[in-house]
Order: C-alpha cells, then sequence, then structure tokens
C-alpha cells in the first residue's frame, strides 16, 4: 500500500496540469507568434509615416571627357584641340516644413493601426488559450469514455459468457444468446469510433499546445474571475473586450485617414539646400574650380489635380462609416456571445446534478435487475438495456463535466479577460510595446531589433 501511494505520487508529481498546458501553448503555438509578428511589421509603419518629417538627402557625381576643335586663321596658327576632363559632384538637401499636417495625421493614423494589431493579437491569444482548454479537456473527456466503452466490453463479454452457460443448461433460449452476440458487438464498434475521437482530440491538442498530451490532470472550472451577474458580464464585455476595441482604434484610424487626406487641398511648404563642386569646365581654361551653395524655400500650392482628391476623401468618409458599422456589429456578437456562454455556465451545476442523480439510479437499476435475472423474473434484454443505460448516464456525466469546465473559460474569453495574467500562469508576458519603442525613431538601420 506505501508502495503504491508512492507511486500515485510520483504520478502526480509529473502530470501535465492545465496551467503547463497553456503555457506551452502561449510561447508555442504559432498563430499567437505569426500574430506577433504581423505587429511588429505594424510598428514599422510608424517611422514611415514619420520619414516626412524628416530631410531627405541625395548626392550626385559626374565625370566626362570633351574635346573641342577649334580652326584659326593660318595666320594665327591654324587648328587648335582642347581636351577637358569635366567633372563634379553635389549634395542636395530637401525638407518639408508644411504638407497640410499630412505627416501629423498620417504618424496618428500609423499609430492607431499600431494599436488595433494590438487588440488583434489579444483576441488571437485568448482564442488559442480557450482552443488549449477545449482541447485539453476533450483529451480527458474521450479517454474517459474510450475507458468506459472498453470497460463495457469487457462487461459485455462475461454477460455473453454467463448466457451461454445458461443456454447450455437450458434456461435460455438462443434468441437471449443473440442478444448478447448483438450487444457485444455493437459495445466493440463503439470502443473502435471512440478511440477514432480520441485521436483526434489528441491531434488537436498537439496542434494547439506543441506537445503530445501525457497523464493529463483533472481541472476545475473557473469561480473567481467570473463576474458575479450576466449584466455586469456584458458591461465588462463592451468594454474590454480585443475585438471592440481593435474596432474602436480602427474607427480612430479612419477618421485620421479622412483628415490626411484633406491635407492634400492645402499648400505645400518645404526648403531646398543644394552645394556642387565642379572641375574642368568648358570655356574655361584649366584647371578650373567652381564651389556653388544654394537655399531655396517653396511653396506649392493645388489648385485643381482633376477631382482625386476630393473623390478620396469621400470614399474615406464611407469607410468611416462603415468601421462604425462594423464596430456595432462586434458589439453585437461579443454580447450573444456572453449570454451564450454565460447560460451554459450557469446551467452546468444543475446538469451535472442531474447526471450524478442519473447514473446512481442506473447503477441501482443494473444490480435490482441482474439479481432478478438470476431468478428468472427479468430477461437477457432486460439486463443488456439496463447496461446500456447505465453507460449512456456515465457518458452523459463525463461530458456534462467537460462542459462545465469549457463554459467557464469561455465566460473569461466572452467578456476579453481570458490571458495568462488573469489565470495566474507562470509566464513572462509578451510586451509589443517593447519592440514598439525599439523601432519607432530609428532614422537608419537594416536589421530588426532581434539581429535579423
Amino acid at each position: 500500500m506505501v508502495l503504491a501511494a508512492a507511486l500515485l505520487g510520483a504520478e502526480a508529481l509529473h502530470a501535465e496540469t492545465i496551467g503547463g498546458a497553456l503555457v506551452k501553448a502561449y510561447f508555442k503555438n504559432p498563430d499567437i507568434n505569426q500574430q506577433r509578428a504581423a505587429v511588429r511589421a505594424t510598428d514599422e509603419n510608424v517611422p514611415k509615416a514619420a520619414a516626412a518629417y524628416r530631410p531627405t538627402v541625395s548626392g550626385e557625381a559626374d565625370v566626362g571627357i570633351e574635346q573641342e576643335n577649334i580652326v584659326l586663321p593660318a595666320a594665327a596658327g591654324g587648328t587648335s584641340s582642347i581636351y577637358s576632363t569635366p567633372r563634379g559632384y553635389g549634395l542636395t538637401v530637401n525638407q518639408t516644413l508644411w504638407n497640410g499636417d499630412r505627416t501629423f495625421n498620417s504618424v496618428r493614423q500609423a499609430e492607431s493601426g499600431v494599436m488595433a494589431a494590438r487588440e488583434t493579437l489579444r483576441n488571437t491569444e485568448q482564442n488559442v488559450l480557450l482552443d488549449g482548454v477545449t482541447f485539453y479537456m476533450n483529451v480527458l473527456r474521450d479517454t474517459a469514455i474510450l475507458d468506459l466503452d472498453r470497460n463495457n466490453v469487457d462487461v459485455l463479454q462475461e454477460q455473453l459468457r454467463q448466457t451461454r452457460d445458461r443456454f447450455r443448461v437450458g434456461d435460455i433460449t438462443q434468441t437471449d444468446v443473440a442478444q448478447a452476440e448483438a450487444s457485444l458487438a455493437g459495445a466493440q464498434a463503439t470502443a473502435l469510433a471512440a478511440q477514432s475521437t480520441l485521436q483526434t482530440s489528441i491531434a488537436n491538442y498537439r496542434q494547439t499546445i506543441g506537445d503530445e498530451p501525457k497523464n493529463l490532470a483533472p481541472v476545475k472550472p473557473l469561480d473567481k474571475p467570473l463576474p458575479k451577474t450576466l449584466t455586469e458580464a456584458i458591461a465588462i464585455s463592451q468594454v474590454e473586450h480585443p475585438a471592440i476595441v481593435g474596432s474602436l482604434h480602427g474607427v480612430d484610424a479612419a477618421a485620421l485617414n479622412i483628415k490626411a487626406i484633406e491635407g492634400g487641398l492645402y499648400p505645400t511648404v518645404g526648403l531646398t539646400g543644394q552645394v556642387s563642386q565642379r572641375y574642368d569646365l568648358t570655356g574655361y581654361a584649366a584647371p578650373n574650380s567652381f564651389l556653388t551653395a544654394s537655399a531655396t524655400g517653396q511653396i506649392n500650392v493645388p489648385i485643381y489635380d482633376g477631382g482625386a482628391t476630393y473623390a478620396s476623401t469621400r470614399q474615406a468618409k464611407e469607410q468611416l462609416g462603415q468601421q462604425e458599422l462594423q464596430t456595432d456589429l462586434q458589439r453585437d456578437k461579443v454580447r450573444a456571445a456572453v449570454v451564450s456562454a454565460w447560460g451554459v455556465n450557469e446551467n452546468s451545476v444543475s446538469i451535472i446534478r442531474s447526471a450524478k442523480a442519473q447514473v446512481a439510479a442506473a447503477e441501482i437499476a443494473l444490480a435490482g435487475i441482474r439479481q432478478e435475472a438470476r431468478v428468472g423474473q427479468r430477461t437477457t434484454f432486460d439486463v443488456l438495456t439496463a447496461q446500456q443505460t447505465l453507460l449512456n448516464a456515465r457518458v452523459q456525466l463525463v461530458s456534462a463535466q467537460h462542459d462545465q469546465v469549457v463554459a467557464s473559460y469561455a465566460v473569461l474569453s466572452a467578456i476579453g479577460r481570458l490571458s495568462t495574467a488573469n489565470l495566474g500562469l507562470a509566464a513572462t508576458q509578451y510586451d509589443p510595446k517593447v519592440h514598439f519603442d525599439q523601432i519607432k525613431d530609428k532614422w537608419f538601420g537594416l536589421r530588426t531589433p532581434d539581429g535579423r
């Protein structure tokens, strides 16, 4: 007994917990990692937009060979040839001073896009974590159901053996044997189907978590992180759910896009500085050298561009309206998800209570029917029916326990709070601000912050 207890303790020590599985998914899941990469790519839109604040510098250089033949009067010496190699280099600097606040609004629009991408990432993390819980519980459920089905096969094999023994002594007929054989064959088929279902759940678990499921520990449904009432849950979801928050950032970006486009109707003020050095210019005695420098202020006033800017502005306003409607749609979807998940979670306790009562009653009924069958008051068919009823009740109980856990996590996801932090998992949070702060003010450089 001591050895058995020690072995059980060691097994529990090495069991995979739901927390450990979700931490693996948080770091390994490719869907989360590709969305993190998408956020980092979106971050680069900010320095791209801010580039219009900065000067543009270009350099140029040239070199050539020229020959000039001059025919002079004979008294002056006849024909004269002049060879030269004109060459030079220069530098041009352009600086936009004002462009109708297009740069200002474009930078703000890019920042809103970054915030929206972060919310998309948060939503992806939520979905992956919920999938992780679901597939974890699917493996537990399907493993338990397969065990029940295999145990049912063992019981029916023993039932068939007893039925054949009774048939040999004449207590029952061939019909009873056939019924027992049919029940056994059906149970074996059900067990094979359950095994296939378990393999599918294991594959889904591997895809989401990143490892094969081994010795999964039981899971309790969530309680403390959940709101107390449905009204509170809906109110939280409308403020915190990443799908809604991200869509609101999309509204901001669409509104700023209108301002950026309208900026094209305003003048552009700029400054251009040039410096150049030339050598051996034709027409001057060689060697010669000329240094030129200039600074020029410019103002470009748009008058009419064929109506393109006006059409783009009207189009951007329609896109803003579309984004606002999309936000309303997201609110309705989130609210529906909260109500649905809340209802399932609320009813799960009563469903489990009923399932347990059904199992207890079915066990008593099966025991009684078996006793009655031994004295000839019940048929083999009655015993087989009671056995199947008990199996169904136990499967329903396992499924109800699975549904209760998944529903509790689904409520947390529906309100927008399913995260490693709220679950208290031992995982270092991925902070998208780190990469943003590293690149937002970069003026040059081809390498990403991680060295690529």
